[in-house]
């Protein structure tokens, strides 16, 4: 097989085929797109990982921000976002406003499906991905749910090679597993920095948002992590470089609460309440309220117990 050097040839399960020069969707940051060989494949299944709860936030508005670019190249498509009863009420809904102002995503672009179980989710989502008339089709999940097998993706991915589109695997809250996504992104919130104007930045001010990246899996396999500002009047992604360039770890805010045993009986129980605080019993001499209570021959008689019979 003799090819020209700057061809990009992508093997697939059924065969070769030469990638054509729009078959991937640039995330628009130089240094991202070449770690991903050009960018996202618009025909597979791409996984979108959030490892804690409060990265729900940041996984969507990334999501957000890829319909914002696709959206761009495929005018007056709809998109579809499918998700289960539970993470729509762990994570709620895009607010219709924020999606124009923040996105360029008109509300009647964006379209949702809310399944009461995980395999009608992924029924949705396998009919979904194979209809041309959609722009993409996004599925949200929380945690590892056994139904969310290698099997289960195989299908999602084989739907959306077939359809020429990209399916968008949301997973909230949960740990990387085998998936026949070729791409998988680890996506957390960054602290964001202030504006900047023209006399420098603005303090106390907060600039745009940023979203903390990690490649945790590709076709090139080469590792990444970046810092991504999204630019919601250019409707695109930047990098952050220099000193306001923080990682995830050091500088994210720490739980408020101790985390609270699962187990009555571990070895790790949950830390105790606090001191114990005895308070007299209302009517005792020692009580403030003792002094505004009538004495017992004064008390009327229908406050007095009730007897049966």
């Amino acid at each position: 097989l003799h090819a020209d050097a700057n061809t990009d040839l992508t093997i697939v399960r059924r065969g070769i085929a030469a990638a054509l020069p729009d078959a991937f969707l640039p995330i628009g940051v130089e240094r991202l797109d070449a770690a991903l060989s050009g960018g996202l494949p618009k025909a597979a299944l791409s996984e979108i990982h959030g490892t804690q709860t409060r990265d729900a936030g940041a996984v969507a508005g990334f999501a957000l921000s890829l319909t914002s670019l696709i959206l761009k190249q495929t005018p007056g498509l709809p998109v579809l976002w499918i998700g289960t009863s539970e993470i729509f009420r762990e994570a709620g809904f895009p607010y219709a406003r924020g999606l124009h102002a923040s996105f360029g995503i008109e509300p009647e672009q964006l379209l949702f499906s809310e399944a009461p179980r995980l395999v009608d989710a992924l029924w949705v989502a396998e009919e979904a991905a194979r209809m041309t008339a959609l722009a993409a089709v996004i599925l949200e999940i929380r945690g590892n749910p056994q139904r969310l097998d290698l099997t289960a993706t195989r299908r999602l991915h084989a739907r959306a090679q077939a359809a020429g589109r990209p399916v968008f695997l949301l997973r909230q809250a949960a740990e990387p597993e085998p998936t026949a996504a070729p791409v998988r992104l680890i996506v957390a919130s960054a602290p964001a920095v202030p504006r900047d104007t023209i006399a420098g930045p603005l303090a106390g001010s907060i600039g745009r948002p940023a979203f903390a990246l990690t490649i945790g899996k590709s076709r090139t396999a080469l590792p990444g992590q970046f810092t991504l500002e999204w630019n919601p009047d250019e409707r695109a992604f930047d990098e952050r470089w220099g000193d306001e360039k923080r990682s995830e770890g050091r500088d994210r805010t720490k739980n408020p609460v101790p985390v609270v045993s699962l187990s009555g009986g571990g070895k790790d129980p949950a830390p105790a309440s606090g001191a114990v605080l005895a308070f007299p019993a209302v009517g005792s001499p020692l009580s403030p309220a003792a002094r505004d209570q009538p004495s017992r021959p004064q008390r009327a008689a229908h406050l007095g117990p009730r007897r049966a019979g």
